[in-house]
């Protein structure tokens, strides 16, 4: 059956610690959320039109669970859980809802210890829920994104400790950045910036109709003929923008202004990031820019549209 609808825009931090406190309250927002149309069964799809989808009552003296359903097709129990990156989870949902609203209010994200000293749960609580957020925003693993499409800005940045420069050790991680220029983006975190990764990664998610804004560094040197158009900005030459002939201007200031926000994040929020997990703190980013246009109510909700079919598990992190 459907669940209620509520005003997205009308979401805010304390609007979910008044009314949805309570995990009764917070299950059936996640609820309607979740399944705006009804509920769907996460093992077999089935949407309850052929074969209902039945809520189990917990009775006097039962191990029943509020919120349980039955599946009419697969014979399967299930939850709002199931399936998403909260499964498995001893935290309750109205915690859960109130930490994914923070990070997707954050500007400049926040730190796991912050995170822990708000919701009232452990350091290490924290930064696995953060980090199962973070999973959930994220495109990594997705297949068949559109690609972009109209002017798309490329560059690189690298984040991370200043390095050794007596050993030449450096642990800067390099992250790529395309945007759609007034459009969304794709972040990438690489091992390295040569001509061979980066055109992989431009060929995936760049259209061939799009043009192409770099600035003149050696690894764009590649020659993208089968593109509509290569603009270059001299940045040797202090030229950080260029309006052409047609009216159109030339630049990667969008990439830059991503970058920015990133390691703002760094300095401010996070202090120190690893390699292994710099993927899923640049997709925090890249879900809050590409949806900068909305508000934090809403922002929320197409967060919470993203946990089906992905699951983090402790050890996958460590």
């Amino acid at each position: 059956m459907k669940t209620d609808v509520f005003d997205a825009e009308e979401l805010t931090l304390i609007t979910l610690a008044q009314e949805y406190s309570d995990n009764d309250k917070a299950r059936t927002l996640l609820e309607s959320l979740r399944w705006p149309n009804g509920e769907i069964c996460p093992h077999c799809k089935n949407d309850g039109k052929t074969k209902g989808i039945y809520a189990l009552r917990p009775a006097p003296k039962s191990k029943t669970r509020k919120g349980v359903h039955k599946c009419g097709a697969c014979r399967k129990q299930f939850t709002v859980t199931v399936g998403t990156v909260f499964e498995s989870s001893h935290i309750p949902i109205s915690t859960w809802l109130m930490a994914v609203f923070i990070l997707c209010s954050s500007k400049k994200s926040i730190s796991a210890h912050q995170m822990h000293r708000m919701l009232k749960v452990t350091y290490k609580t924290a930064w696995f829920m953060c980090h199962r957020i973070r999973y959930a925003m994220g495109t990594t693993d997705e297949k068949n994104l559109p690609q972009l499409l109209g002017t798309v800005e490329i560059d690189e940045t690298y984040v991370g400790g200043k390095g050794d420069p007596k050993t030449k050790v450096f642990r800067k991680t390099p992250v790529v950045a395309l945007i759609e220029r007034d459009g969304i983006m794709r972040s990438k975190v690489v091992s390295n910036v040569t001509q061979k990764n980066l055109g992989a990664i431009i060929r995936e998610h760049v259209h061939k109709d799009s043009i192409l804004n770099t600035d003149d560094s050696g690894v764009y040197r590649l020659k993208y003929r089968d593109y509509r158009r290569h603009d270059i900005v001299n940045h040797s030459r202090f030229e950080y923008i260029r309006r052409n002939p047609d009216g159109s201007s030339s630049g990667v200031n969008h990439c830059e202004s991503f970058f920015s926000l990133l390691k703002r994040g760094v300095v401010g929020a996070w202090h120190h990031v690893s390699r292994e997990h710099l993927h899923r703190y640049a997709s925090e980013f890249e879900f809050r820019w590409n949806h900068r246009r909305i508000d934090d109510g809403p922002r929320m909700v197409k967060a919470i549209q993203r946990i089906e079919g992905k699951r983090l598990t402790y050890r996958q992190t460590i």
